[in-house]
């Protein structure tokens, strides 16, 4: 996954968060599974800060957020969650999906590009983010 410009976005992560995704990581289900080493790579490149500390407007795990694929003009609400909660009816998109883990970090105005399931190019700006669990202090959920 790379940015528009080429180099990957820098991303952020709170040490909540961080802590719990290399839990699950270190699952030995999960040790060979592209989607974890997937989601490893974005994490070894992470900013990694305290729960209040993570600026509005970054995408954390259980945010709810809307994104743009500029490439195919299609917009998506999404809320990021771990694997076990994820329901795509509902957009609860999981951080193990590769549209979940391309979003994990981002902020506002930041445009990720990656290929979806079956070849697809996708390129989604994070547009808006409706709730954002450090913001709204809920930082034991």
């Amino acid at each position: 996954m790379t940015s528009h410009s080429g180099l990957p976005p820098s991303i952020i992560v709170s040490v909540r968060d961080m802590a719990r995704l290399e839990a699950l990581l270190d699952s030995p289900a999960l040790s060979r599974h592209p989607a974890a080493i997937a989601l490893s790579q974005e994490l070894e490149r992470a900013q990694v800060l305290p729960p209040e500390e993570i600026p509005e407007g970054i995408v954390t795990m259980h945010s709810r957020v809307d994104c743009e694929d500029e490439l195919n003009n299609e917009t998506h609400s999404l809320t990021l969650v771990y694997p076990h909660e994820a329901d795509f009816d509902k957009g609860r998109v999981s951080v193990l999906a590769p549209v979940g883990s391309a979003l994990l970090g981002l902020a506002i105005g930041q445009t990720i590009d990656w290929t979806a399931p079956g070849g697809r190019q996708l390129r989604l700006r994070v547009t808006a983010v409706h709730y954002q669990p450090e913001a709204a202090g809920d930082i034991h959920r």
